[in-house]
């Protein structure tokens, strides 16, 4: 991954609006919050209207900020979906004030 600076390129009132909005429906829909050393995971039930919000959320988020690593992990037999999001040093700390975690 390049070095890229660990900020969001949205301007503030936009990033405010994404925050209550979509952001807020993810972690909203998340059954469960960790961070990590390198970020957080989120992990959801398995349901229909999910799959398309995490893309949303992702496609939404890898315009504004650039340095952010997303994997998506379905679980076999219908298991939870887990969205790791990850990054340089200070990833934690960013996701922590963006999303509250």
């Amino acid at each position: 991954m390049s070095h890229r600076p660990i900020a969001c390129s949205l301007p503030e009132t936009q990033l405010r609006e994404r925050a209550s909005g979509l952001l807020a429906q993810l972690v909203a829909a998340a059954a469960e919050r960790r961070l990590t050393d390198e970020g957080a995971v989120l992990e959801f039930a398995t349901a229909p209207e999910t799959a398309e919000l995490l893309y949303r959320a992702v496609v939404a988020e890898r315009e504004c900020c650039r340095f952010l690593r997303f994997r998506v992990t379905f679980e076999p037999d219908l298991g939870p979906i887990a969205l790791e999001i990850t990054g340089p040093a200070g990833t934690r700390e960013f996701l922590q004030a963006t999303l509250g975690l």
